[in-house]
């Protein structure tokens, strides 16, 4: 009973530790402005894919995703309520264009919720099918 159960449970995708680490350094220490993930066909594992530096911009992190293909992204969005308070929230992107490989969508939307309860602190979640799903308009405003 045991081994069906193990064995079942390999087959599904794993996170790797390093999604987890970089995903701290952007939350606690904002090492990173945004980390991409992508799912690891030969190891079955979701792993950092790029990360980009606290300097960087939003259009530097849509460039980051490949047009037509699936990923994860963890964006730190830093903005100023209307209180004139400095506010960051974090940002989950599950990106599927719809270009991209019907199977890859599918293992994309199977694994995210794995890799979502491995990080602790995103606030918000966009699904984005194109880049105006995920324009910065959307994130400003689902940030206020």
């Amino acid at each position: 009973m045991v081994c069906v159960c193990q064995s079942s449970a390999s087959s599904g995708m794993g996170v790797a530790d390093e999604c987890k680490h970089a995903f701290l350094e952007l939350k606690r220490k904002k090492v990173h402005r945004y980390v991409v993930f992508k799912i690891d066909e030969k190891t079955k594992q979701v792993v950092v894919e790029k990360t980009g530096g606290p300097a960087e911009s939003y259009d530097d992190f849509t460039a980051a995703l490949p047009h037509n293909d699936c990923r994860y992204a963890v964006y730190d969005f830093d903005f100023v309520t209307n209180e004139n308070c400095q506010k960051s929230k974090i940002f989950f992107i599950a990106w599927s264009p719809d270009v991209s490989r019907v199977r890859a969508k599918m293992v994309y939307a199977t694994t995210k919720d794995r890799l979502r309860r491995e990080l602790d602190g995103i606030h918000y979640e966009v699904q984005a099918t194109d880049a105006t799903e995920m324009d910065i308009d959307v994130i400003k405003d689902r940030a206020n």
